[in-house]
């Protein structure tokens, strides 16, 4: 008994001391020629040879089959300066050279973007993509062109609507504007209140903004360029019973609102500029008031609900909310484009940072050389999970993009409510963690990130907008949370759950037991590196949050209604929806690294993906702790392992950033650059020394 005990003693110490150890390669790392031959085989546990990654093998997995597009795109603005944003200009300079980029790009590049739009999704994203990286207002200016102006045509009209419009807004002739967002609504479209008449004497529709809280507000290209606007307004036609009017809904409409050859403002249309913005001054946002504004019938964009010359309308949705749900899901579009291109900021930003923080140097052991910032734990802990983010978002839009694509082809209604969930949230999540992460990328650059030529700050301002418009994060959560209940009421009515909402079947049934006392103790590495664990501890965390608030909803709409209760457990909604998608993009970034085809780049991405899932778990460890999900033990092995992932990822992190593959004359900052020995020159030159 009592050798038993002893041995039980010397395995806690041994224990202890391998931990210490790690602890201390968490921050240090000796050569393994320096330690003692019995400290070896504990070092080599700990401190393992750096991944040796190939960054063209990992950026060709990547940038994938649009890297072509993409490069055309970067090649055409480098050949032509004076098409390129200069740091100091002002919103009317911005704007007019925004409209000559966008025209220039069209027209000369060989490239046509809303052929795309229509015929190769993925390729018209990434191209967006691309361009946004080059001037976030051009982006932009082009994503109002082509994903709103030019795809309300396209997915709301008919073959009459594509016959008259494509050639022009595919060639920019027919400049256009996408006008929902009143003053005094935005994110609850049912609640416009601009409304188009049918006069049946003229067969024309009748535009009218009753109130200034109609006025259409935030109308991207309506201030200065555009010519048209899809413009969403109430369907009122005129009856003969005792109501006199009947409200169809909510439909789109082509308003011209200038005139094509002299572009002075059409009578009834009423145009004025929303003034400089916090960002993006390159777009030109606008206000329109129409004033009895008739246009021809066949200007109702018809698709989903058509008015006869007698005045009757017609429909294959039988209510306003299926017409309604209908038009909402042909716009999802934008949400896509806005996930994808916010990936491209955020990686952009770290970039920067992460081969800043490379390249400055200080302080350092005592009588030894300054060391690089990023040797610093802190600067680590900043920006290692970020940049291991920037990976997991990009593999999960770019599985977003194939279902979009995919329901752009077969039209199968199921998809159609997946990918608007999936849209919605990736865009709320995507853009939020790149708005938080862009502040924290100029702090750890210090000075240096505050110069306006190193980028974060029109980065930050430009991009800040994201999370506001195509949809209030807030609100695209909420939608997503509310999907999740559907899902979850209809599998506890017998109906059968989609592929992309599956796990909650298995998740519920299996992990919301009481946790096993063992497993919750498990904290070995091989235990949390495995992606089973990672994956079932995300799934565990949704699948507490959906059931729990299920039944707090059915306890409080008792006594406050369904909205009382709704808005009571909102922050709950709020915490399942991110949950939600967290568990989505870890599946994705799972996908990837057993997808990558060769060994340097699995290794290379499992790093970044065991850090993104554990560095989750560690922010959420206070919900795993009060369910016993995880104990002490294991929760302090969880914060030491995502320490040392972040040590790990940061001795590959110049491959990582690199593998982005994104030129020099794109990222645009001199303490960015990828060859770094440049990055002073640069920059000095910059504030007028001669080199």
């Amino acid at each position: 008994m009592e050798s038993l005990e002893e041995n039980g003693f010397q395995d806690q110490v041994q224990s202890i001391v391998t931990r210490r150890f790690r602890r201390l390669c968490f921050h240090l790392q000796p050569p393994l020629e320096s330690a003692s031959s019995g400290d070896l085989e504990v070092l080599s546990c700990a401190c393992r040879a750096k991944v040796v990654v190939n960054r063209d093998r990992l950026s060709d997995y990547m940038r994938g089959k649009h890297r072509d597009v993409q490069q055309r795109v970067y090649d055409y603005f480098n050949s032509r300066p004076e098409l390129q944003t200069p740091l100091e200009i002002s919103k009317d300079e911005h704007r007019e050279l925004c409209m000559r980029q966008l025209m220039g790009f069209v027209r000369e590049s060989g490239i046509r973007p809303f052929r795309y739009a229509l015929e190769d999704p993925g390729k018209y994203f990434a191209i967006l993509e691309a361009v946004g990286g080059v001037d976030m207002s051009l982006g932009i200016k082009m994503g109002v062109q082509f994903s709103l102006w030019g795809g309300s045509v396209l997915n709301l009209g008919t073959k009459k609507h594509r016959d008259k419009y494509f050639e022009g807004i595919d060639n920019i002739e027919y400049p256009g504007c996408f006008a929902m967002t009143e003053l005094h609504h935005g994110s609850n479209v049912q609640g416009l209140q601009t409304v188009a008449t049918f006069d049946p004497l003229k067969d024309e529709f009748i535009i009218d903004t009753p109130n200034d809280g109609a006025i259409k507000w935030w109308i991207g290209n309506a201030a200065v360029h555009g010519k048209f606007a899809t413009v969403f307004a109430k369907l009122i036609l005129p009856t003969h019973d005792a109501k006199g009017i009947s409200d169809m809904g909510i439909h789109a409409f082509i308003v011209p609102i200038r005139d094509m050859k002299t572009h002075k403002t059409l009578p009834g249309v009423e145009v004025h500029d929303c003034g400089h913005k916090v960002g993006l001054n390159g777009v030109d946002n606008g206000a329109l008031r129409f004033r009895s504004v008739r246009i021809p019938r066949d200007n109702l964009l018809n698709r989903f609900g058509d008015v006869s010359r007698d005045g009757k309308y017609t429909s294959g949705l039988p209510s306003i909310s299926k017409r309604f749900a209908a038009t909402l899901g042909e716009l999802v579009g934008g949400r896509v484009g806005l996930a994808y291109s916010s990936v491209g900021v955020l990686k952009i930003s770290v970039i920067i940072a992460v081969r800043y923080s490379l390249l400055r140097q200080q302080f350092g052991p005592p009588k030894q050389p300054e060391i690089s910032i990023l040797d610093y734990q802190s600067q680590q802990h900043k920006l290692m999970p970020m940049l291991a983010s920037a990976y997991a978002y990009h593999f999960a839009t770019l599985h977003l993009l194939d279902k979009y694509s995919e329901m752009k082809r077969t039209h199968d209604e199921q998809l159609i409510g997946d990918v608007h969930t999936l849209s919605a949230g990736l865009k709320a999540y995507v853009t939020s963690y790149t708005a938080k992460s862009l502040s924290i990328c100029r702090e750890a650059c210090g000075g240096h990130g505050y110069a306006a030529v190193n980028r974060f700050g029109s980065l930050r301002n430009d991009h800040d907008i994201f999370q506001t418009f195509e949809g209030d994060n807030t609100v695209l959560l909420q939608q997503v949370a509310g999907y999740l209940l559907k899902q979850y009421q209809e599998k506890f009515q017998g109906g059968t759950l989609t592929v992309t909402w599956n796990y909650l079947r298995v998740s519920m049934n299996s992990y919301l037991s009481q946790p096993n006392p063992v497993t919750a103790r498990w904290e070995g590495e091989d235990h949390l590196r495995d992606p089973k664990f990672q994956l079932d501890t995300f799934r565990y965390r949704t699948s507490r949050l959906l059931q729990s608030v299920a039944v707090r909803l059915r306890k409080h709409s008792k006594t406050l209604g369904n909205f009382g209760a709704w808005n009571r457990c909102l922050n709950h909604l709020l915490t399942l929806a991110e949950s939600h998608i967290e568990s989505v993009i870890l599946e994705k970034f799972i996908d990837a690294v057993q997808s990558s085809p060769d060994s340097s780049s699995r290794a290379a991405l499992k790093l970044a993906c065991d850090l993104y899932a554990l560095d989750r778990i560690w922010n959420d460890i206070g919900t795993y702790r009060n369910v016993d999900y995880v104990a002490p033990n294991k929760a302090k092995a969880i914060h030491k392992l995502s320490e040392y992932l972040s040590f790990q990822v940061k001795t590959v992190a110049k491959e990582l950033v690199d593998a982005f593959d994104i030129p020099d004359y794109v990222t645009r900052a001199p303490i960015g650059m990828q060859a770094t020995e440049d990055a002073y020159s640069q920059y000095t030159q910059f504030a007028g020394f001669e080199n």
